[in-house]
């Protein structure tokens, strides 16, 4: 209200100074207000741009900023223009650069052998590396690559940012993220990343932006299986009860209580790739992978050696037993000894490595 009153003083100076007749009726000693219906801007016709752009406009608009996105490109990769970055040998122990692609959705996947597995499509939309940080510039131990995904509208940047693109000769994206590398798989700013960047076999981690939803109980948060629904129980029945003995006098930091639930960034970790689709640069995972459909992820290679080492241990005894299963042979000794690698698997601190593996 402060806001309206304010403009309709304004409105009355503004007026009072066109005649005396309208500053006598607006003076300050009469009551008589002014009403100023102010357009949001919220709206489809709430700007400038909009109310003098026409429908036949905003195409030819789109493709003309289309085709001067495709031809900066083109300028960039011109090999004569700049000369390319040395390739060095992969070495073990290497570490190379990911990238950021677009989830589609979920399907099912059919091997040679009949077996069936859920997947997850991940494709490549506009991926190019942005930036070098040198080990020394970074953090001592590691260099690391800017990589940017999925070209945006100019229109929803900021001037610097805008800047910082038009000297890469690149298009603005609409998500950057951060890869620790080692030096011998630095890539030039500028290059392309597609979907062949992986191949299939290879095992993968991908970061993403859960599905939000909203405040929760802790039956639905944490899987509690909350209080008897009869014999006598009438006050409630998806509540926690205690959270502790009464002489601690407080609540212990990290007790599972209700609260927002979803929409933090979180990692599913060892992830088969099955298929690569160079065409439409699709990346078939395995399994689930958190975020919604159409939402930005985040992939990289697994690279702690000993998960690498387990996780092939793991399939390789997960192939035994389906060929001991055709050959309608026992196979207790067989399941104990799948169980114990699969234990081994999601002990999260065994090798100091902090993370479970999401594996078949």
């Amino acid at each position: 209200m402060p806001g309206w009153r304010l403009l309709t003083q304004v409105g009355a100076q503004v007026l009072g100074r066109v005649g005396d007749g309208l500053g006598a009726a607006f003076g300050p000693g009469n009551r008589t207000h002014i009403w100023l219906f102010v357009r949001s801007i919220h709206g489809k016709s709430g700007t400038w741009w909009d109310e003098h752009l026409s429908e036949e406009n905003v195409p030819f608009i789109k493709q003309l900023v289309s085709d001067e996105d495709k031809a900066q490109l083109a300028s960039k990769l011109c090999p004569l223009k700049d000369e390319p970055w040395p390739i060095h040998p992969w070495e073990p122990g290497s570490f190379r650069v990911g990238l950021i692609a677009l989830k589609l959705g979920m399907m099912p996947l059919w091997t040679k052998d009949g077996e069936k597995h859920v997947v997850t499509l991940l494709q490549v939309q506009d991926c190019h590396v942005l930036k070098y940080t040198s080990k020394e510039n970074h953090n001592g131990k590691t260099a690391a690559l800017s990589v940017g995904g999925k070209t945006v509208s100019r229109f929803r940047k900021a001037t610097p940012v805008l800047e910082f693109y038009r000297e890469l000769g690149l298009p603005p994206k609409q998500t950057v993220k951060i890869f620790n590398i080692t030096d011998n798989a630095a890539i030039k700013p500028g290059t392309p990343l597609y979907a062949a960047h992986f191949r299939p076999g290879q095992y993968v981690d991908v970061t993403a932006k859960t599905i939000g939803k909203g405040f929760q109980g802790v039956v639905k948060r944490w899987g509690f299986k909350g209080q008897p629904a009869t014999h006598g129980q009438t006050k409630t029945h998806r509540r926690p009860g205690a959270l502790s003995t009464g002489d601690i006098g407080r609540v212990w930091p990290g007790t599972k209580m209700p609260g927002k639930m979803g929409n933090i960034y979180r990692t599913a970790y060892g992830l088969k790739v099955w298929r690569i689709n160079t065409k439409h640069n699709i990346i078939y995972v395995n399994g689930s992978v958190p975020g919604h459909k159409n939402c930005l992820v985040k992939v990289k290679i697994l690279n702690c050696l000993h998960i690498r080492i387990l996780v092939k241990i793991y399939h390789s005894l997960h192939i035994f037993l389906m060929e001991m299963k055709r050959n309608c042979q026992k196979i207790c000794m067989m399941k104990t000894c799948v169980s114990l690698v699969h234990l081994l698997l999601h002990l999260p601190n065994i090798f100091g490595c902090g993370r479970t593996l999401h594996i078949l």
